[in-house]
């Protein structure tokens, strides 16, 4: 079935892996679209209007507002303009935060500090959960293995913001080795405390599934043949049960690193970061359509862009998947 998908995919002149990976693309910007369609419908029908906050306008002067900015006409007319603006680049204007101003003037800053510690945080926290998943996992039931295990237990138990007082409180308070706040003369130095606090709970989740991923790897058949074949025990970690762990690895981590740089909203209130969560839930209280719309937009392209990744990583680490998915 397999040679027979292939030889049919050459005869297209497009070989698996493209065509898994357009196939793919082709599902995410469907879903990127019916995304966008519910949200700008959810917005159209909430009640009230960004302009009800301002108690010294009257009716007939919201009125007005509203059909200057194009919020009188049909809702379907307005999604498909939003679209075609969109398209080029324009993502509207802000109603009251910061009046008329362009939507990409406002979050462009924002996006690059929460993506950056988001960043920071997930690799992290893959980083250091991948080295003691694999270490517990090979010194099974040994001390080393019961303190991973404990560490993992910790970090999902725990709620970032409480590692995030925890740690200021140590490390910024009592000891005073880190700004306890951000600051903007010294970004790189002021967001240690941040990304420690959010690297905890992708850390104990990453070693919790590679560590469980290792044992049954290296406990499996094909491993323990090999194994017995004489087969050196660093190629079986690396090549064999490192490679096939990578899969569950990739399936957790990815979902939690786009958490990570769209749900940082606590840690951004805690450490007074001006990223692009606290402008969201702004936005949201004053019926803000555009920046609301905007940064949902955002969120929703970093996950789907995300799992895009993922089923790529998928079809690369595994070409039985690229072959299936390539399949008409």
């Amino acid at each position: 079935m397999a040679e027979a998908t292939v030889e049919k995919n050459k005869r297209r002149g497009l070989s698996p892996m493209a065509r898994y990976v357009l196939k793919r693309i082709a599902i995410a910007a469907v879903t990127l679209f019916i995304i966008l369609f519910v949200l700008f419908m959810l917005l159209s029908f909430m009640p009230g209007s960004p302009f009800n906050n301002e108690e010294k306008l009257s009716a007939e002067q919201i009125a007005a507002m509203r059909a200057h900015y194009g919020l009188d006409k049909p809702v379907i007319e307005r999604f498909f303009l939003y679209i075609w603006n969109m398209l080029h680049g324009d993502f509207g204007v802000s109603y009251n935060i910061m009046t008329n101003m362009p939507i990409a003037q406002m979050v462009g800053p924002r996006i690059a500090l929460t993506l950056r510690i988001g960043l920071e945080a997930g690799i992290l926290g893959a980083i250091v959960g991948v080295i003691l998943g694999v270490l517990a996992a090979l010194k099974e039931r040994s001390g080393w293995d019961t303190f991973a295990t404990v560490l993992a237990v910790i970090g999902v138990s725990l709620p970032s913001f409480v590692v995030a007082l925890f740690l200021s409180f140590f490390l910024g308070f009592q000891l005073k080795v880190l700004p306890l706040l951000y600051s903007s003369t010294n970004p790189e130095i002021s967001t240690i405390l941040p990304v420690l606090a959010l690297a905890m709970f992708p850390m104990a989740s990453v070693e919790r599934y590679t560590r469980s991923e290792m044992i049954s790897i290296m406990n499996s058949d094909y491993m323990l043949l090999a194994a017995s074949k004489g087969v050196p025990k660093a190629k079986l970690v690396l090549r064999h049960a490192l490679r096939n762990t990578l899969i569950s690895v990739i399936t957790v981590l990815v979902p939690l690193l786009v958490s990570l740089m769209s749900g940082s909203l606590v840690m951004e209130k805690i450490f007074s970061i001006p990223g692009l969560g606290s402008l969201y839930i702004q936005a949201i209280q004053q019926n803000d359509y555009n920046v609301v719309l905007t940064i949902s937009f955002i969120y929703s392209l970093m996950f789907i862009i995300a799992m895009l990744l993922v089923d790529i990583a998928y079809g690369l680490i595994d070409p039985r998947i690229r072959l299936a998915g390539g399949k008409d």
